[in-house]
């Protein structure tokens, strides 16, 4: 069985989510088959730039997917998209909502008639570009009259009204037809002329071997945490083709086209990774950061972003925008050398050009 240690998975990492090429196109572009999280300003469009990837109008479509966070993702992929991020099954429906399930148990509503349900009321009040809360609250509405505020609805003490639990509303919103307006917060809700979910899934997008391929060497474990389904639904649908792998001691798979980029040296490349890059999304965050730096990457609240550089995470950074200006404050966890300094304030006049403001400076602590 071959081995590999952790560096050696952060290497293949950064080969196989292209973050050490100059340029390419969103067809060519590995990481739009899982979805590119786009969460905060520096967000999926950042992580598209720093793949050498600027996307033309219309080319990609912001929506819903995994754990309900808004993801980019080819337009033309849309249909197989949603077809590849529902749930695999009734189970898996359950603990993808979380709390949700419980008033629907209760009411004894499958999961997966419910989601359909919420659906075809988002698809009848959603047929012009709407706001998030008025498109919540029309939603409500319609849902009370099916049957009284429950299973559908909650109440929320801090807006002391009834709204349709989240993960539901979110998870449902493309099984409507719905996208997001991209760049609107809160968030616009618009049709998608002519969808319709595919039969098929191409193999570049089926869930499971998108991880692999983005994040392995990985387990069903890993697998399951990134969906928020069960473990049994991921080993229920694991490749036949992912091969055995042993890093750091623990066993894991990948796919086998993939298992030449083990034991590759690293791509001589610096990064500022945005907080939610596809690179620091990886279940095995022991692989990603010692364990003395995991609350530092990951806090509860305020995430930074992270200095790729040297092959591994090399420290945390943070934009500080004033007017038209940007600071980027940066915490290395080693002392960086000339070339990666110099590595870094190049990043960081690019992040500038990309937020369209002028770089006061880099601070590096």
């Amino acid at each position: 069985m071959p081995t590999a240690s952790a560096r050696d998975v952060l290497a293949a990492r950064i080969t196989a989510q292209q973050l050490d090429r100059e340029s390419g196109t969103v067809a060519d572009t590995a990481v739009l088959d899982l979805g590119v999280q786009d969460t905060g300003p520096d967000g999926g469009l950042w992580a598209l730039a720093i793949r050498g990837v600027v996307p033309e109008p219309g080319e990609l479509t912001t929506v819903w997917t995994l754990r309900g966070a808004p993801h980019l993702y080819r337009r033309a992929d849309l249909p197989a998209v949603a077809t590849a991020t529902a749930p695999f099954s009734e189970a898996d429906a359950a603990k993808r909502i979380f709390d949700a399930a419980r008033p629907l148990k209760a009411a004894d509503v499958p999961v997966l008639t419910a989601l359909d349900t919420i659906a075809g009321r988002m698809r009848e009040i959603v047929t012009a570009p709407m706001v998030k809360g008025e498109t919540s609250r029309r939603l409500s509405d319609a849902l009370m009259t099916d049957g009284g505020p429950e299973p559908y609805n909650r109440f929320c003490v801090p807006c002391d009204a009834v709204h349709v639990w989240e993960q539901p509303f979110r998870l449902a919103a493309l099984r409507a037809g719905l996208e997001l307006q991209p760049g609107t917060s809160p968030p616009v809700l618009q049709p998608v002329p002519g969808f319709a979910p595919a039969e098929t899934v191409p193999g570049r997008l089926d869930v499971v071997r998108a991880y692999l391929h983005l994040l392995g060497p990985a387990t069903p474990q890993h697998v399951a945490g990134y969906l928020d389904a069960p473990v049994t639904e991921v080993t229920a649908h694991w490749p036949e083709d992912a091969v055995e792998v042993t890093v750091e001691g623990q066993r894991r798979w990948l796919l086998a086209e993939d298992a030449g980029r083990l034991g590759a040296a690293a791509p001589p490349v610096t990064r500022l990774l945005g907080p939610f890059d596809l690179f620091l999304q990886g279940r095995d965050r022991e692989t990603i950061a010692d364990p003395a730096r995991r609350k530092e990457l990951w806090p509860v609240l305020g995430r930074p972003g992270a200095v790729l550089a040297g092959g591994a995470i090399a420290g945390v950074w943070r934009p500080r925008k004033a007017g038209s200006s940007l600071t980027v404050a940066v915490e290395p966890w080693q002392p960086f050398s000339p070339a990666v300094r110099a590595a870094v304030q190049e990043q960081a006049e690019r992040l500038a050009a990309f937020r369209g403001v002028r770089l006061k400076a880099v601070d590096v602590a």
